[in-house]
């Protein structure tokens, strides 16, 4: 997702749930406030405390008003009232006219409102709200195909034994997806899985058949199926469009997406060496920020660091001057071994990339089995 210089940077609190998670961010003063795992973004006029998640659609009660989704459903809560505007991120390319079709659906106990924008940026679709409940883009359901942002995501299946057959899970998705909820459904659906680096930004078109191939294109190498269409709409369920077969181990392959036209669209050399790979379950650290790494490994950081290692990483970060005196005496004060995690992780985020990328540094010099599991090595 790309941030706006206009907009500050907030990295939410988790709220751990069995069934979902929702994000919480506590605004001290006025101003635009952007968040780092969703792309929404918060229009604040004072203090007050935002919780927000993403929630499933209900595409047949939008279907009964010809609509369909554009993007994400978020269910937004500030009791103190104190948003004016939203921010909703869109994936659609305006110079080719998607933009006009694009509406917001205000989802509140079964009904469903629309809003007309306010704005729409390049990046977002802005609407005034009054109340809170459920927010989402859609699109007029006859709206014309047009091309829009979106990714294509490559997920990695070790088999059990090296000689049996090596699985790659290719997905096509909208570019507004929540990568965070790409990485937690596919935890769900197909367990041990790993997320494999490669940019992964293109632009599709609806309903268009696409072709994936692979070089080397042998025998030894096979896709499934032959071809696969476009959806727009995936934003709950994340299934794979391809799959890559191939039972010789790789250091390399190269992937090729074309269009019904034999175009290339999206093209990358994607290295499968296990030390470029990361486990996409919640611990997926892949093409993130340090301080966006340490949000992602919060929850296991707390519930599983021991205190002498706790007690280390604290020398450390004193040591370095990433944490002062008052820092580390108040993680001190802290008796309760998980309080004191949270504290530490918490404070070293909020000092941004260069405070997280020493912290995560020293964490895998005093603990690196920890880090392993955390997804950091």
């Amino acid at each position: 997702m790309k941030f706006s210089s206009g907009y500050e940077e907030i990295t939410p609190e988790i709220i751990d749930d069995e069934s979902d998670e929702t994000y919480r961010f506590q605004c001290s003063r006025p101003g635009l406030y952007q968040c780092t795992v969703t792309g929404l973004v918060f229009h604040m006029e004072g203090e007050g405390e935002v919780l927000y998640r993403t929630v499933t659609w209900n595409k047949r009660q939008l279907s009964q008003h010809h609509k369909k989704p554009a993007g994400p459903l978020f269910d937004i809560r500030c009791q103190q009232m104190t948003m004016s505007q939203l921010h909703l991120p869109h994936c659609e390319i305006l110079s080719t006219g998607g933009g006009a079709f694009l509406s917001v659906a205000h989802v509140n106990d079964e009904r469903t409102k629309f809003i007309s924008p306010h704005k729409i940026t390049e990046t977002h679709v802005i609407i005034n709200i009054t109340g809170f409940s459920g927010f989402g883009n859609v699109k007029d359901e006859d709206s014309p195909p047009d091309p829009v942002q979106a990714l294509v995501l490559l997920f990695y299946k070790p088999p059990d034994d090296p000689d049996h057959e090596h699985l790659i899970n290719v997905l096509m998705l909208p570019k507004n997806v929540s990568l965070r909820d790409v990485l937690q459904t596919r935890k769900k659906s197909a367990g041990d899985e790993l997320y494999i680096e490669t940019p992964p930004r293109c632009k599709l078109q609806p309903k268009q058949v696409y072709t994936l191939s692979t070089s080397p294109g042998d025998d030894s190498v096979e896709v499934q199926p032959s071809e696969a269409e476009f959806d727009e709409e995936s934003y709950d369920n994340f299934f794979p469009s391809f799959q890559v077969i191939y039972t010789t181990e790789m250091r390399h392959i190269k992937l090729f997406l074309r269009d019904s036209s034999s175009h290339s669209v999206w093209e990358r050399r994607v290295c499968l060496s296990t030390s470029r790979l990361r486990r996409s379950c919640g611990s997926t650290r892949v093409n993130l920020r340090p301080h966006e790494q340490l949000f992602e490994i919060r929850t296991n950081f707390i519930r599983d660091v021991s205190d002498p290692v706790l007690q280390n990483l604290l020398d450390k970060l004193l040591e370095k001057k990433v944490m002062n005196d008052l820092e580390r005496e108040a993680a001190e004060e802290t008796k309760n071994r998980a309080e004191k995690a949270r504290y530490v992780i918490d404070i070293v985020r909020k000092k941004g990339e260069a405070a997280s990328s020493e912290m995560i540094e020293f964490l895998c010099e005093v603990d690196p089995f920890l880090c392993d599991h955390l997804g950091l090595m």
